[in-house]
């Protein structure tokens, strides 16, 4: 029988390799996991939670603006990005520490190397001048932006990855894509008092979503003074004569200048120089693991998870999958990840939140959709004087009654989305939804309150 260092190897130290690092440690398996960078992957170190708290930051000009409406009245106000990006920091370093705790209390060995495969149970932590064996691997390493390498001034660009510790607040900025990072950098810097132009190359931005979530944002990033240029790309970015400044051209003619440029156009699998070559691990064209419905690679010992496998981009379906992999490895017991009715929030601003089916997308699938719609001001904005609206959004199979869909779009949206999940996860129908009290005053009552279709959908064609 052959004897290995490790029953369990990990690759990446992110939300899913430490989370199946630290269950198998505390299983008493024999752990080790090699992380290149900082403990905690993207969403501690350079996304979710990063952003979030920049997203909070870039709020408070409102809520200093609304404050007067109720009676306040707020002194002189001023900005230090340093002390934000210190600030942020320091919160980082906390959770860092906290993951790294954890996998120390379940005895799982951590090694600060970059680690590549030599074959399907050997491992070269590259550096150490180690090499080390295991039984079963596991590749948690995530994505990494995409940047556009091709395009001229590539290099005078920064990436998702660069833009939380900028040495300083940029007065312009112009920001690439249409996805959820372009739109929620755009409302970051724009909240911040920075000149924000997105760039998108197709026709409408956040198309992925609802119609009328991508729509409504649109429109409110406008009236906030955020500039979208939508069927244009950036075709150059060099830096302008004489100037600190960047002139970035696009293909519509139009010639920008800014003091950043950032490219926010995807997310790609970091399989990157991870030598899964030598281990015979199959890839799909993106650069992703390609797994079978348990999470396991092409090769028998060596499985995958998270952002690798591009199945849902999401820090929970990472964990997620981390402990279906621990279940069906380790513990006899075979899991499916499951990806059906996964809650989305985006942090723009305004917020969305999601579950379920577009109206679109249902009315490829069903012949009879109702669509319950309310679109108000919540309370919250009356006595400031704020015009901003909300929308709450209801997709229904008019025949069985069941709730495909719902969609927040508004202050806390993302907090309604993860309520709303539940329901859907267990079928709630619209009867439910109906049979259910209302919390007043709230914003989310509206989700119970909703009796009458706004209007059908009757094999695809809108009635009413």
């Amino acid at each position: 029988m052959t004897s290995y260092d490790y029953d369990l190897f990990v690759i990446g130290g992110g939300s899913g390799g430490v989370r199946a690092g630290r269950l198998a440690g505390s299983m008493g398996k024999r752990v080790g996991l090699a992380e290149e960078f900082r403990m905690g992957g993207t969403c501690v170190i350079r996304g979710c939670v990063p952003k979030k708290l920049y997203v909070y930051a870039s709020q408070f000009p409102e809520h200093f603006s609304d404050a007067a409406g109720y009676g306040w009245t707020v002194g002189e106000r001023s900005f230090d990005w340093s002390r934000l990006v210190a600030n942020k920091e320091a919160e980082i370093t906390r959770l860092e520490g906290l993951y790294t705790k954890g996998l120390n209390n379940a005895k799982t060995e951590i090694l600060p190397y970059r680690a590549v495969l030599k074959d399907a149970h050997t491992v070269e932590l590259v550096g150490s001048g180690k090499t080390v064996t295991a039984e079963t691997v596991l590749i948690a390493t995530g994505g990494r932006p995409f940047m556009d390498e091709t395009m001229p001034g590539h290099e005078l660009c920064i990436s998702s990855n660069d833009v939380f510790d900028l040495k300083t607040l940029p007065k312009s900025i112009v920001i690439q894509g249409g996805g959820y990072i372009a739109v929620e950098f755009a409302g970051i810097f724009n909240g911040l008092g920075v000149n924000t132009t997105l760039v998108y190359r197709g026709k409408q931005i956040l198309h992925r979503f609802d119609s009328d979530l991508y729509r409504l944002v649109s429109e409110a990033m406008a009236e906030k003074g955020i500039r979208i240029v939508t069927e244009a790309q950036i075709t150059a970015v060099a830096q302008a004569q004489g100037e600190s400044r960047l002139a970035v051209s696009l293909d519509n003619g139009e010639v920008l200048a800014a003091d950043q440029v950032l490219q926010a156009i995807g997310r790609v699998p970091n399989t990157r120089g991870m030598g899964l070559e030598n281990a015979g691990v199959k890839l799909a064209a993106d650069g992703s693991v390609i797994v079978d419905e348990y999470s396991r690679s092409s090769v028998k010992n060596i499985w995958a998870v998270g952002d690798i496998t591009n199945r849902a981009q999401l820090t929970p379906v990472a964990i997620h999958e981390a402990m279906c992999f621990i279940e069906t490895a380790f513990k006899n017991n075979p899991v499916r990840p499951d990806h059906e009715l996964i809650p989305t929030a985006v942090f723009s601003q305004p917020e969305i939140g999601t579950v379920g089916m577009s109206e679109e997308e249902a009315a490829k699938h069903y012949t009879n959709v109702e669509i319950y719609r309310a679109h108000f001001r919540p309370m919250r904005n009356t006595l400031a004087g704020r015009q901003d609206k909300m929308l709450t959004k209801l997709v229904v199979d008019g025949d069985s009654r069941k709730v495909l869909g719902a969609h927040v779009l508004g202050p806390d949206a993302g907090e309604m989305a993860q309520l709303l999940g539940i329901a859907l996860k267990a079928n709630a129908s619209k009867d439910d939804f109906d049979r259910t009290m209302a919390l007043h005053p709230s914003a989310a009552e509206e989700f119970v309150t909703m009796y009458t279709p706004s209007y059908r959908l009757v094999n695809g064609m809108r009635e009413g």
